[in-house]
This record gives C-alpha cells, sequence and structure tokens, in this order.
C-alpha cells in the first residue's frame, strides 16, 4: 500500500493560502526526504508521496518523519503546512495555476473549473496481483466509498461559510466530465478496449484522465481510492490506508456474491450521503434491501476486516477507526468544534496547521 496527500501551504501571517510551492520544493531538493513532495494543480499545495508499505506501523513512521521534514523546511520561508479537504476561506481566482506542462493544458482544457481543483485529497492505493483482479477489487470496493467518505471528511468550510456537508471537496470533483465511477466492465481485457477506444476518441491521453472515484493503476499494478478528503492528522492518514489494505485482503477471500456490486442509482445517493452527513448519513445496503446508518455498516465492516487487518499487521489502525466511529467524530467535527472557539477561520486554519505540525492522532 502507498498514499498520496495533498496539503495547504499557508502564510503565517494571517493563515490564507499562498502561493509557496516553488519556494517550499526548491528548499525541499536541498534534503533527502522519507517520501516524496512534487507539485500540484496550483501554487498553494503540494503533493507527498509515501513509499510502497506492507505494515500500517512503517507507514505511519515514514509519514510522521516525512511531516516533520516539511514543517521544517515550511518554517524556514515562513510557511505553514497543514491538511483539510478545503481552505475555509480561499478564493479560487486568486489562485495561480503551477507551470508545469500538464497543468498547464488542463488550465487550458478546463477552464476556470482547474482553478477551483484547489481541493485536498488523500488518494490510497492498494496493491493487485493482475489487472482482473484489479478490475474486480475497484468495483467491490466501490461499495465502501461512502465509508472512506464519511471517515476522512474534513471540507466542511468553503469560500468562508459553513457548506453544512462534512465533506464539501468532492463537489469541485463532480464537475470534471471524466468523474464518477468506472465504466461496466468486468476483466482487464474489458478494461483495455474501453481505455483503448477513449484514447481513440481523443478524449483522454493517460489514465490521470479519469478523475473516478476508484480506478485501476496499471504503471503501479494498484487500485487508487480518490473519495478521501485529506486528514487533519497523519495517522489518520495511515489508518485510511491500512483499513484499505485489509478490506482488499478480505474481499479476495470473500465468495464472488459477497458484497454486492453497487448499483449506479444506489451509488450516487450513498456517496451523497456520506459527503452531506458523514458518520450521520443513512445509505442504502444493497444485500439488505433498505437503509440503514452508515455508522452500523461501518462498524460491521471494520470489525469483519479485523482478523485480516491483525495478520497484515494493522489491527492498531483499524481498532482506532472503531473507537473513532464510537465516538460518532471525525475531522469536519473536529473543524466546526475549533470554529466554535475561534474568533475567525484564519484562528481554525492556525490550529489545523498546529495539529498537522504535531504528532497528534
Amino acid at each position: 500500500m502507498g498514499i498520496e496527500l495533498e496539503l495547504q501551504i499557508l502564510s503565517t501571517s494571517d493563515f490564507s493560502l499562498t502561493r509557496g510551492a516553488p519556494d517550499l520544493l526548491a528548499q525541499l531538493s536541498r534534503r533527502t526526504l522519507a517520501g516524496s513532495v512534487v507539485p500540484e494543480i496550483t501554487e498553494g499545495m503540494v503533493e507527498l508521496n509515501s513509499g510502497i508499505h506492507r505494515t500500517f506501523d512503517t507507514l505511519a513512521d515514514e509519514l510522521n518523519l516525512t511531516r516533520d521534514q516539511l514543517v521544517t523546511a515550511a518554517d524556514r520561508l515562513h510557511l505553514a503546512i497543514c491538511g483539510g479537504g478545503t481552505h475555509p476561506f480561499l478564493h479560487w481566482d486568486e489562485q495561480r495555476i503551477f507551470p508545469k506542462p500538464r497543468f498547464e493544458a488542463l488550465a487550458q482544457l478546463y477552464g476556470y473549473l482547474a482553478k477551483q481543483f484547489t481541493v485536498f485529497g488523500q488518494h490510497i492505493h492498494i496493491g493487485c496481483r493482475d489487472g482482473d483482479e484489479a478490475v474486480r477489487m475497484a468495483r467491490l470496493v466501490a461499495c465502501y466509498m461512502p465509508h472512506f467518505i464519511a471517515l476522512s471528511a474534513s471540507s466542511p468550510f468553503h469560500q468562508g461559510v459553513d457548506t453544512g456537508f462534512d465533506s464539501a471537496r468532492l463537489t469541485a470533483i463532480n464537475a470534471f466530465p471524466l468523474s464518477g465511477t468506472m465504466p461496466p466492465v468486468w476483466s482487464w481485457d474489458e478494461f483495455c478496449a474501453y481505455y483503448r477506444s477513449m484514447v481513440g476518441y481523443g478524449v483522454v491521453s493517460s489514465m490521470k484522465d479519469f478523475y473516478w472515484d476508484i480506478r485501476p493503476k496499471p504503471n503501479y499494478g494498484t487500485i487508487e481510492i480518490r473519495v478521501c478528503d485529506t486528514p487533519l492528522t497523519m495517522r489518520q492518514a495511515a489508518r485510511l490506508a491500512a483499513f484499505a489494505q485489509a478490506l482488499v485482503e478480505w474481499l479476495r477471500h470473500a465468495p464472488p456474491s459477497q458484497p454486492p456490486a453497487p448499483q449506479a442509482h444506489v451509488y450516487s445517493y450513498n456517496r451523497f450521503q456520506a459527503c452531506r452527513y458523514g458518520l450521520a448519513a443513512s445509505i442504502v445496503d444493497v444485500a439488505m434491501g433498505q437503509q440503514r446508518p452508515l455508522v452500523d455498516a461501518l462498524n460491521d465492516t471494520l470489525n469483519t476486516v479485523l482478523p485480516y487487518a491483525t495478520a497484515l499487521g494493522g489491527e492498531t489502525a483499524i481498532r482506532e477507526l472503531l473507537r473513532q466511529i464510537h465516538r460518532n467524530e471525525n475531522d469536519a467535527t473536529w473543524l466546526r468544534n475549533a470554529n466554535a472557539d475561534a474568533p475567525s477561520l484564519a484562528h481554525v486554519v492556525m490550529r489545523q496547521a498546529e495539529r498537522w505540525a504535531a504528532n497528534d492522532v
């Protein structure tokens, strides 16, 4: 498993999002990093990439080390770094596209949407044995996207207001024409035929052009889960990866009919519920044929995958996630509580940066 984290670059004077990526990347280029840090589409953000890991502990240790290196480099530039799926009071029109050919091409294609793409997510990669398994897992794991959305939700604020959503970030992704879900293919050969047709039509030039919630990533040999907001702490990011790893391992051993493949109309409803209400959502359980609280589904799923997580070295992560849902808290809850006690959203962002820089759980 491995993860990518899109991180916010902040001015320490007012905790607004600032165009610090070029200077920060130059500072980091002089260091040997535990992971890697690369540009993202606008200059107020960077992407942290982990190495390849088999256990929760080694991933968490690497993320903590990379975080410390990032904080040190940012401090020298009078910058701060934080997690969270959106910056609470940024204005998209003030963002600048990072000068990289791919990003400039996206800005040319998508217009103002490219700057509105200044949102921050966690992508989780889980290794697959072959292409057929990747397609099967992408379809089966899609049933659990509401689980990951609710656990990771950290974007209640957008452009200075509380949106009422736990994860407002995903509404920005929805605007792109190649967002949503993978088409109904059932084998690697079918997927490759679909991909070749889309390249032939001139719609895409690489897998990066698909902004699906979950997709095969053939150059890594993984499936990639893309619905998570960037958590406020590194440990939460590692927990989510360990959950995904254990979930895939369970699904490898589950009978083909369990769990049922998601239905398109139910998928969209469940996804919306998780974005809107987080852990308080109610989702349609296709197997039960009725709605149920998402926390109940999460509790069942986490307990089901716990033995597999234990075998993979991720028991601690799953037990910590279970405690989180029993408290009925996610990062959106933390941000709203921080806002209730703060004189402004700038103070909330300052607390986000302090939390991210600390070895906070």
